[in-house]
């Protein structure tokens, strides 16, 4: 009877404490949040493991997601999400069965030009990249990775890679600042970029924060400053999440 009592008890509660401890991982289905003001659903959404459209979508939230400090969001409700994929790739089919396309003629064959081999050059880490999910991502710092992702045990929600205290901080890919503060408990100066529909990116840790939220950045841009709010030692803890979720940006980034 005390354990169920127990039970009972946590899935009505919504504590800070249990979002400050490590081996702890959302998602969170239950108990309520109350927007402070600076959060964004894009953080709040990050802080619970949630996709930011299903729980805008569970509390009758739409574009462009907009939220007033004192608002009340339910966490125990579970919201859809409709991809605005599949009606954007039908009005693009609509839109060319009504386009007249001109044949033109096949060139004819032509004899290839002798290319001189030129021998490859070391390309710098900071300028790599790796195209996946559609989008070409490229290393945030060049430091070394101190810490990999873990889903389990220790969890780690994405890489540490140490640095230097104002060391640059660069967008991984071309995308759209949704979230720059320090609200996120455990994250110090958190900037959250939005690529599309799927995946956002963090970085964490930030001595200063050089963008606003709203502006866009490109892949390579410096956007903070490394240092180490919210960490015992500088370094950037990066994430990325695909709807919500966090994934191992191993899988993401170029090798080295």
């Amino acid at each position: 009877m005390p354990l169920l009592l127990f039970i009972v008890l946590l899935a009505g509660c919504n504590t800070q404490a249990i979002h400050q401890d490590d081996l702890y991982n959302p998602p969170v289905y239950w108990g309520q949040h109350v927007v402070k003001s600076g959060e964004t659903l894009y953080s709040i959404a990050m802080r619970y493991g949630r996709d930011y459209r299903e729980l805008g979508n569970a509390n009758g939230i739409g574009p462009p997601w907009q939220l007033k400090a004192g608002q009340v969001l339910r966490l125990d409700r579970r919201g859809t999400v409709t991809s605005s994929r599949q009606t954007a790739s039908t009005s693009s089919a609509s839109s060319r069965r009504q386009q007249t396309v001109a044949r033109v003629p096949r060139p004819q064959a032509t004899k290839q030009p002798v290319v001189t081999k030129v021998p490859d050059r070391k390309v710098p880490l900071s300028s790599q990249n790796q195209t996946v999910a559609r989008i070409n991502w490229r290393w945030p710092h060049v430091g070394t990775v101190i810490a990999g992702y873990s889903s389990s045990g220790k969890v780690n929600k994405g890489i540490d890679i140490a640095g230097k205290a104002g060391d640059a901080v660069k967008a991984a890919a071309n995308g759209n600042v949704v979230y720059a503060g320090n609200g996120l408990l455990g994250y110090g100066n958190l900037i959250i970029v939005n690529h599309n529909e799927h995946y956002l990116s963090a970085y964490a840790h930030n001595r200063t924060i050089l963008v606003k939220e709203g502006e866009d950045v490109k892949a390579g841009q410096v956007i903070a400053e490394l240092g180490s709010s919210g960490a015992e030692r500088p370094m950037l803890h990066f994430e990325i999440r695909k709807n919500g979720n966090p994934v191992d940006p191993a899988h993401y980034l170029p090798r080295r």
